[in-house]
């Protein structure tokens, strides 16, 4: 692999973590209810998502919809579906279990990968998978004491939805799936609004919030990091996506004083010491040539 092309793609995706963790903060900080926030995040989501795909493809801007076909459907579904649990799943727990059970993602498409397209696991993701199911089992154990059980189930099911849309984009992985996230989080709004959002209602502390996250962080970092992988391995990029789970709840600590609760930084400290040694194994065993290069 060409050393300027994975020095650019070190750069695009350590940037689209920095970019993005503080995603957690801002969704605590914001005081309105989950319906609101999750109106106004997901619409402004959409609409700078979609300013990058109508300056990228121009003239064939709508032709990148059509051209998602039933997985692109798929996909948007499960992001619905995992927006809505991400952001309620913070305003019912820590952050720290949110990201930490998140970090699992890779772990469960993996598992749904050997489920839906018949790929091989091979032993070491049996454990990382095994080990993984132990660390969120052990969050779940502190959770019940401390009535953040809630939470912790809503991260899961956002951890379910995002392995599931892995999976789907490996299947579709030659289109771009960029357009169906954009329907993605459009789709949001209807829902939220029949669940009780009143968008009118917000702050202008609370605006400026949602301004930035979703109308700035949340696309930019979304459209890096989907670039990563065409300059780096798919295991050196979730290896820095890890920084986000460690990143998150720092940010959280410093600005709103929340300490994790023991049971939580030993499970974190479980889980990502697994997914470290899996994915450096993993990229142990990549070629350079896994990663696609180009402009």
């Amino acid at each position: 692999m060409d050393r300027s092309q994975h020095t650019k793609g070190l750069l695009l995706t350590f940037t689209a973590v920095l970019i993005l963790s503080p995603d957690a903060l801002l969704v605590r900080l914001i005081s309105c209810d989950a319906w609101t926030q999750l109106f106004w995040r997901c619409l402004l989501t959409a609409f700078t998502t979609s300013l990058i795909l109508l300056i990228r493809y121009r003239r064939r801007f709508w032709h990148s919809f059509y051209v998602i076909g039933r997985p692109g459907l798929f996909s948007a579904i499960t992001i619905v579906i995992g927006s809505i649990l991400f952001v309620n799943s913070l305003k019912h727990t820590a952050a720290a279990n949110t990201l930490i059970i998140l970090a699992a993602t890779p772990v469960f498409s993996s598992l749904f990968s050997w489920l839906f397209l018949r790929e091989k696991i091979a032993r070491c993701t049996w454990l990382a998978i095994s080990t993984c199911f132990g660390g969120i089992l052990l969050i779940f154990s502190g959770s019940l004491q401390s009535g953040l059980l809630l939470g912790d189930m809503l991260a899961l099911g956002a951890t379910l939805m995002w392995a599931t849309n892995l999976v789907i984009l490996r299947r579709g992985r030659a289109v771009n799936m960029i357009p169906a996230n954009v329907l993605g989080n459009l789709a949001v709004v209807p829902v939220v609004l029949l669940l009780g959002a009143q968008p009118l209602t917000l702050t202008p502390v609370d605006a400026n919030y949602l301004l930035l996250l979703g109308g700035l962080l949340l696309p930019i970092s979304f459209a890096m990091i989907t670039l990563g992988p065409r300059y780096l391995p798919a295991p050196e990029v979730s290896l820095i996506l890890l920084v986000e789970t460690i990143l998150g709840p720092i940010w959280v600590w410093l600005a709103l004083g929340e300490v994790p609760q023991t049971t939580t930084m030993i499970a974190g400290l479980l889980i990502i010491g697994t997914l470290l040694t899996h994915t450096l194994l993993s990229l142990r065993d990549t070629k350079p040539s896994a990663a696609i290069t180009g402009n």
